[in-house]
């Protein structure tokens, strides 16, 4: 696409700033895309549109909970864009820990973004893609791409992450359904399962004996960006990459 427009949610920190740093490395190959962040914190999300737009991007930013306003995010970028091309959503949260300690407040707390924020989010991108016009200039019937970037834990049970997990879970199930329609109507759908990678969601759980052990967010990144990168003649469907020796 020329100068796509690419919405990358959880934007501030990990795996979604790494992804936003690929673009910057990518541009050209990229198309010089229009980028719209969100993230929960402001700051994160200014430091990253000054890194983007001294690059000579075009780049806007949208401090958002997800949780709160999932369909902001896509009436914004329309707003200021006008169309979406894109959109790689990063954005999760997780609680863990014992399933008979963990509190309904943590099953609120999570699913909430996790599930009903996604399904929102994905619809309404989804609508967005599905009606506007194309200007693909390598196949004409590619509307777009959603990416959702899951977990292994969409596949694989760990303890301590029974709400987690079932997030996950759902979320594949989402993926799934909707890569149905996708192919009909020209919507690539991708599912980025990583395993365990050194983001702020592992807080104090990253010990030094298991730092060593775990990929980085520019790991990730890089492939998902080489996934939108492939000919829409062709769809990356599911990215699942783990650490070489496997889950921690």
């Amino acid at each position: 696409m020329n100068s796509p427009v690419i919405l990358i949610t959880g934007a501030g920190k990990g795996i979604g700033k790494a992804v936003v740093e690929e673009i910057v490395k990518r541009k050209a190959e990229m198309g010089n895309p229009k980028l719209m962040l969100t993230s929960r914190t402001l700051s994160d999300l200014e430091n990253l549109q000054a890194k983007v737009q001294d690059a000579g991007l075009t780049c806007d930013i949208l401090p958002l909970d997800l949780a709160n306003e999932p369909s902001k995010a896509i009436v914004h970028t329309i707003q200021k864009f006008g169309r979406l091309d894109q959109l790689i959503h990063s954005a999760g949260v997780g609680r863990f820990g014992e399933f008979l300690e963990l509190t309904h407040e943590d099953l609120q707390f999570t699913m909430k973004t996790n599930v009903e924020a996604a399904f929102l989010l994905m619809q309404s991108a989804y609508a967005q893609m599905k009606n506007q016009k194309v200007t693909s200039t390598k196949l004409k019937s590619h509307h777009g791409d959603i990416v959702f970037i899951t977990s292994v834990a969409a596949e694989k049970p760990f303890e301590h992450s029974s709400i987690y997990c079932m997030s996950k879970y759902a979320q594949r199930g989402l993926i799934d359904v909707m890569r149905r329609y996708g192919r009909k109507d020209g919507i690539r759908i991708i599912d980025v399962k990583p395993g365990a990678v050194l983001t702020p969601m592992w807080g104090e759980n990253a010990t030094p004996d298991l730092v060593p052990k775990m990929m980085m967010p520019e790991d990730i990144a890089q492939l998902i960006v080489g996934a939108l990168l492939t000919h829409p003649r062709a769809s990356v469907e599911e990215i699942l990459v783990r650490p070489i020796a496997g889950d921690l």
